[in-house]
Order: structure tokens, then sequence, then C-alpha cells
């Protein structure tokens, strides 16, 4: 049996710790055998071996071999800046990994500093970390909780155990034993490290410290939970390592041929020199083949994406999080804050003689069991809203004041005309409170609380302004009264009073023989604008799942009238999903829309059964108990109010805590990766014209037709910028209206395939037909010729990218200014390359004039000029339709 289960006298034996605490020397003895009450810090990898894991990339290994080879030739001003780049990009990828690791930070820090502990008999304060198994800890308001523990004492005793349990409003404990099984947030006689004493006093003795507690088997499973790489990242991974091994094996081969060309043309003199050119074509073709700005451009476009985000209340902490939410299927979402206002709102009340449906906004049209009602409501109540608006008390009872204030009857004024004149607060044994005031001249006690409490106090109830006796009759409905607000999962408190003699003293004996006033139902109301993104979700193919740590029914009758439930879907709790095996979670998986009580255990297992589905999971929170399923989800949304625990292990913020984020944060995602796969296909396009011209120009034995300085600076400089803006491209009008792509579809795939191989094969063969004219003048010629005509074609290319099925004109030729700006600026850095003493380092001849370069700009505009009228092709219209 749990300790919850048990009663304390029992588990004082099993843990052998006499009612005064322990004594100084067993409390040692025991230090020695469990150990301090502190989480361990697990052993992480060091930034040189990090800095090391990003040069296993197969494109890296070809690039450094390239960059050694120039090294050799004596090529050093093309060697260092391949190695500036990739010391750079290496940089740039342990600096996130760095990043990414506050989560068990945060979560250590969250231990109380020091505990007040019976040692021999005595309250003494000792360090927290000092607390072991069978320490009698006392609490007083204020205290936070140091390690978990039984309740011995329980002075109306209230506990925020929120980080743990996601729910707002303190936990009224008790020391009974609880006899059935119940999740964490029912355990009333129990206590948690971490949590905060906000109202009483007590005492508990410590049934687990360190990793044995509820935070220290968070802390588990956040080391446990795996670091998802996006889908983007994957996909590039895969691509990468297939073309690293691709260029090397082309490499090599371009190499053989070469050498057996010379060798078997019996030309064994000129084999250094062949050899050589060998190297030079090999060396070309892997740099003109690697985008190697690839990396900082996917940066820069999600970042872009960040801002943007940013704009609709969502922070990015992690950049690859913008192309992940593009890619969501699944959202697993908390309904408190998230889903709802998390501000508790009267919605309906009751009195016997109601007529209408609401309570009329004009105080002068009331009844008077109304106004007695609504008197009871905000004197016997503690809370207030300050002038500034904060609200200073509970939330339901600051639900009480807001509603007289909604409804024309200032609570402030009532209070002024009013003065209390005794009270009985509140406690968890009888469930009451009460206060004493005259109204009308006569001395009243008034008093709130539960129905079920109030109703057996009660002897008589007030109609039409006369008591008169409380019937069963009239017991009975408003009995039906308060389960038909319960099933509408509405929070039901009863108001009554009792007339006092002026001398009579107001003891608990009082509550008593009470006149009942009704009732008033409340409830955390949705958010409005939740309703129409939820119908979006769903029209994009997007799952939306509650999680909750809210009692069942009120979580799924939430669940029905926001639309995230349909009339086959089912609500699980938490004890009811551990009862599922893990064969059963997957056949019910996707008509569970709603999850009631759950345990951090539960979320995680949640996520990764969706994930072992194949579908890309985001999930929000906000407490320590969410920390372990937010890392282990592809996407881990944490609320801006939540605890640093939480914003730690997710990766991405939403300052507004509104779900509505969410789902705008996944447009702004899906049009990133539409945007990041446009700026991959214009880079590989560009390169793949670059590698035909190479290679039919070693086909032919002509000269190479690019030197790698040309191509380096074609590839980090010039396609960077076009590429870039490319990465702000406005949405597609139907980008929230497909359906969540495949996890497993690769970059290429939609279409993208087709227009970079035959973007590709136009800019090469406009650069073969230039290269060629430039050959009947010299080769210096050629290699000017081919370069101009590579660096425009590829430029230009960009209104070409901008969409794989839309002419430059039907997406609008002037809606992307940075397009626009991107291409008038790559023709000045091409400018720069003409210049007298600058020419010379790009290979181009003095005798390279006007004439020439009208040649190869024609030849460019041809080719994209091919490329548009390819989009109107039956070809490209098939995709286009595939696409809608």
């Amino acid at each position: 049996m749990e300790f919850y289960q048990r009663p304390t006298q029992e588990i004082l034996q099993e843990l052998n710790t006499p009612r005064q605490g322990l004594s100084g020397a067993e409390a040692q003895q025991r230090l020695q055998t469990h150990g301090y009450n502190e989480l361990q810090e697990a052993e992480r990898d060091s930034v040189f071996k990090l800095l090391l894991e990003t040069f296993k990339d197969p494109m890296v290994i070809v690039l450094l071999l390239a960059a050694a080879v120039q090294l050799v030739l004596g090529e050093v001003i093309e060697a260092v800046i391949i190695f500036a780049v990739l010391v750079l990009n290496a940089i740039v990828s342990v600096v996130q990994t760095k990043k990414a690791e506050g989560a068990l930070d945060a979560l250590r820090q969250m231990s109380a500093p020091s505990a007040k502990v019976l040692r021999d008999g005595v309250t003494q304060s000792v360090a927290a970390r000092e607390l072991v198994p069978g320490d009698v800890v006392v609490l007083e308001a204020g205290d936070f909780v140091s390690a978990d523990g039984r309740l011995l004492e329980s002075g109306s005793l209230r506990v925020d155990e929120g980080m743990l349990t996601g729910e707002s409003e303190a936990v009224e404990k008790h020391t009974d034993a609880i006899s059935e099984d119940v999740a964490l947030g029912d355990r009333k006689n129990m206590v948690y490290s971490g949590a905060l004493v906000v109202y009483g006093r007590g005492s508990f003795v410590v049934t687990a410290t360190a990793e044995k507690t509820e935070i220290g088997k968070i802390a588990g499973l956040l080391a446990s939970a795996e670091a998802k790489q996006t889908p983007l990242q994957r996909k590039l991974a895969a691509f990468s390592k297939k073309l690293g091994w691709a260029i090397l094996a082309l490499c090599i081969l371009i190499f053989g041929v070469e050498a057996a060309r010379v060798w078997l043309g019996g030309d064994t003199g000129n084999m250094t020199n062949a050899l050589l050119k060998a190297f030079m074509f090999a060396v070309a073709v892997a740099v003109a083949a690697i985008p190697e700005a690839l990396s900082s451009i996917v940066t820069i476009v999600l970042a872009v994406g960040t801002n943007k985000m940013a704009k609709r209340h969502a922070i990015i902490r992690k950049l690859p999080a913008v192309e992940t939410l593009g890619s969501t299927s699944v959202i697993c979402t908390d309904k408190t804050g998230t889903l709802t206002q998390n501000k508790m709102t009267v919605v309906d009340y009751f009195v016997p003689e109601k007529t209408a449906p609401e309570l009329p906004d004009d105080p002068a049209q009331w009844s008077d069991s109304e106004r007695r009602l609504m008197e009871v409501a905000v004197l016997c109540n503690d809370s207030q809203i300050n002038e500034d608006g904060a609200e200073v008390g509970d939330p339901t009872e600051i639900a009480l004041i807001a509603y007289s204030n909604s409804k024309n009857l200032p609570y402030r004024q009532l209070r002024e005309q009013h003065a209390r004149e005794a009270e009985l607060p509140f406690d968890s044994d009888r469930k009451l409170m009460s206060t004493v005031y005259t109204l009308d001249g006569q001395r009243l006690l008034l008093t709130k609380g539960g129905p079920d409490v109030v109703f057996s106090r009660c002897s008589r109830i007030l109609v039409n302004g006369q008591e008169q006796p409380l019937t069963p009759d009239l017991k009975e409905h408003l009995q039906d009264q308060n389960e038909a607000f319960s099933d509408r999962a509405l929070r039901v408190l009863a108001f009554a009073y009792k007339p006092l003699s002026a001398s009579a003293a107001v003891t608990f004996d009082e509550e008593n023989d009470l006149v009942l006033v009704g009732l008033l139902a409340m409830i955390d109301p949705p958010r409005e604008e939740v309703y129409s993104s939820i119908e979006d979700a769903k029209k994009a193919g997007i799952r939306t799942v509650m999680i909750t740590g809210d009692h069942k029914t009120t979580a799924r009758a939430i669940g029905k009238q926001i639309g995230l439930m349909d009339d086959n879907d089912i609500a699980v709790t938490g004890q009811e999903l551990d009862r599922l095996s893990d064969e059963e979670l997957d056949r019910k998986l996707e008509d569970i829309a709603v999850y009631a009580r759950v345990s951090p255990e539960n979320k995680i297992r949640i996520v990764r059964a969706w994930q072992k589905k194949g579908k890309i999971t985001a999930m929000t929170g906000d407490g320590v108990n969410d920390a372990p399923a937010l890392k282990q989800a592809d996407i881990g949304v944490a609320m801006g109010s939540g605890t640093d625990v939480a914003k730690d292990a997710a990766a991405m913020i939403l300052t507004d805590d509104n779900f509505v984020s969410i789902v705008s944060a996944v447009a702004v995602g899906r049009t990133v990766f539409d945007n990041i796969k446009k700026a991959i296909a214009y880079l590989f396009a560009g390169n793949l014209g670059a590698i035909i011209a190479i290679l039919f120009a070693l086909a032919l034995d002509w000269i190479n037709p690019f030197t790698p300085i040309q191509l380096l600076f074609i590839n980090l400089l010039n396609d960077s910028l076009p590429a870039i803006a490319l990465g702000v491209e406005k949405a597609e009008p139907n980008v929230m209206r497909r359906k969540p792509r495949d996890i497993n579809e690769g970059i290429f795939a939609g279409g993208t395939l087709r227009s970079v191989l035959m973007r590709g094969l136009m800019i090469g063969v406009a650069v073969i037909i230039s290269q060629w004219l430039g050959m009947q003048h010299s080769p210096e010629m050629s290699v000017a010729m081919a370069f101009t005509t590579l660096i425009l074609a590829r430029t230009l290319q960009t209104f070409a990218a901008r969409s794989n099925t839309q002419t430059v004109f039907g997406a609008g030729f002037f809606q992307n200014k940075y397009v626009l700006g991107a291409v008038l600026l790559c023709f000045g850095l091409y400018g720069l390359t003409v210049l007298p003493g600058i020419r010379e380092i790009f290979s181009i001849p003095v005798s390279f004039g006007w004439a020439e370069w009208q040649r190869a700009a024609g030849l460019a505009v041809v080719a994209v000029t091919f490329m548009e009228v390819w989009k109107l092709t039956p070809w490209a219209s098939a995709n286009r339709a595939k696409r809608k």
C-alpha cells in the first residue's frame, strides 16, 4: 500500500520515527545511508567533444579534403575560406546545443534552502539537503516543502501544488488515510517537494528525498526524454550524408577517368599535369556541388520565422522549432489558461423564485432572494480587487465579487456600508466560512460553502422574501439543480444566513439551523477565440488533444463545448490510462480526445504513443510536471506564466498562454518550411547547373569552366542573398488547408526535385553554350563567359524559384520586394568582379567586354524564360493539381 493509504502511526513505525522526531545521531546515520536530499547532475559532453561531432558530416569531410588539396596546390585563399566556413558552422552548432541544457539546472534550483525539523524533540532549522527519510518537518504559511512526506498534523493547511499538478488552486490538506487508489492531485494527506504552503500550518514525516521524490522522478524523466531532431534536420542530415558520399565517389571517378585516359593514351610523360588537372576538376566538382552557405541560410530563414512568430505571441527558444511547427499533426494542450481564461467566472445562479436565465443587470429589478444572495456572496468573502485591477485572494471568491461588480452592485460599496463584526474562517473540516454583519437593522450570520454541507445545516429557505420550512420536496429540487450545474462541469457554492441576537456569541455551533438563500455556479470559461482555432486546426489536419490535471467531468464538458471532442471521442483519466497496455493504447489512441488527472509519466507516455504512430507532436505545459513531456515532444510549448523548468525544457514559449497563438504559429511554421524548400531548391538547381557544365567540359576535354574561387564566391556570397530573400515569401493561399506533411517525405518531394532538375539543366545548357562561344576566342575567355552566364542565370533563377507552379507574374512580380533587392545587389556584386585589380582574381581577362557580357546575359535570360514556360506545361500542371 502507498503511504497515503495508511494511517500515520503505521508509517511512523515503519520509518522507525518517534513523534518528537529523530535524534541528531540517527539523522546523521540515515544521511550516510540515503545521501543528500538533492538532485544529482548528469555528466555532460565537453565543448571540445561537441565541436568534433560537427565534423562527422560526410559533406564536411568532402569539403575538408577539398580544402586540403587546395592547400597542397598552393591555393591558400580558397582553403582558408572553406576552413573558416566550417569552423563558423561548428561554433554555431555547439552554442545551440549548450543552450538546451538548462531544464535540469532550473529543477535543482527549486529545492528549498532550509527546513524546520524536529530533532531531539526540539524544532531547529537545518539545510534542506540534510533531510532524511523519517525526519519530522514543521510547515507554516510561506514555507516551501523540502521533501515528499505524509502529513501528521494539518491546521487549515492549504498547499499550492500547481508546479506538479498543473492546477492553480491551492489544495486543502488533511491527515486521514485515503483507502482508494487516487491520482497525485487527490492525495490530500501528502505534501511534495517544491510545493508552497499558502495558508495554515502542519507537520509531516519525510517519506522520500532526492531522486525518490516526485520532482526527482521528473528529473529522471527529463534525463531519459529524447532530444528530438526536427523533420527538416533529419531530412537534411540524411540528404547531406548521401550527397557527401556521392560527391566523394564522383570526385574519385573523375580523377580515375582522367588518369586512365592519360595512361591509355600513352602520354605518360604528361602524367603529372594530367593528374593535376584531374585534381582540379575533382575539387571544382566538390566545391560546386556542396552548398557551403546552406546551413547559414536555413538558420537565417528560421530566424525570420521567429520574428514573425514573436509578433504573434510565440517566442522561439530553439530555431528548428519554427519548421517543426509546420509539420505538427497533433497538439497535446493543457486546459487551464490555454484553452480557458484561467479565471473563475460566475455563469449561472439559482434562487427558488428565479424566472430569468440571467440575473438582471439593474439591482433595482432583483427579488429579495436575489439581493440577499449577492449580499452573502460579497460580505462572506475575504478577496478584493485593487484600484489597479490586481486581484488578491482565492480565485473563487474573486469570481463572486467580480460578478457583483458586473451586475452594477460594486462590492466595495457594499462593504463600506456594512462593517464586519465577527468571522468564522474556512477550514477543511467544516468546509464552511461565516461572517457576521448587520443588514437592514438585523444582525445576521452569513455563510457559504459546498452545497451538500450547507443543505445539511439548513432548516428553512428564503422564497419571495419570506422564510419557510425547507421541505424534502424543496431540498430535492435544490439537489437536482446542483446536479444539473455539476453536469455542466460548473463549480457550485451554496449561500445561507441566520438571524442572531445582539448578544449571541459567534461560535461554530451557530452554523446550524440556517436559512438557505440560493446557489451560484462558476467555471473557468473557454477563451472566445479558441472555438475558431480548434476548427482551423481540424481543417489543417491537426488533431487537438486535451491533457489536464483537472477532473474528468470538467475536462470533458470543456472539450465538448469548444468542439475538441467529436461524438465518437472519449475521455480517460490517468488511472484508466495506467491500466491500458501499450497495445490497447495504440488501438484507442486516435479516439481519446481528453486525458484528465494525469501524472508526468502519463504525459510522456501519451506523447511517445503519438510519435510511435509517426505523428509530429506538439505539447503545451507550464508546470514542473510538464517538463519531461515538453522535452520528449517534437516541439515543447511552454506558457509565459509557467515555471522556469518548463520554459527551459520547451522549444517555444507563448507570451499570452493562448492556444490560438499555437495554431497561428503553425501557419507561420508551414510557410517557413515552404520557403526553406524554395531556398534549398534555388541553391541546388544552381549547383546542378555548375556540375553539368563541369562534367560536360571534362567529357569533351575542355578547360575547367570555373575556378574554385569563382564557385566559392557564388556559393557563399552571391547565392546567399536571393536564398534569404526567398525565405520571406508570403504564405501560400492554401497553407492551412493542407494536411500535415508526411514525416517520411523527402526535402525534394512535392515537385521540388523536378524543378531542381529542370532549372539545373537549363542553367547547365546555357553555361555550356557560353563556354563554347568563349572558346572561339581563347580558353581564358571561355572561363569568363561560363562564370558570367552561371552567376547571372543563378541570380535570375530567383524569380523562377519563388514558386514551382506559378509563374513570376502569377505569384506577383512586385509582391516580394526583398527578391527584387537581392537580385539588384547580386548584379552589383558581379559588377565588382570585373573591376580592374579584382577581375584578375576571378580569372576574367581584359578582353572580356560589353559584347561578351551581352551574349552571356542573353543566354541566362533565355534559360530563366524556359524555366517559366515549363511551369505552363502539363507536367507542371499535374504537379500543381497534386499540391492542391
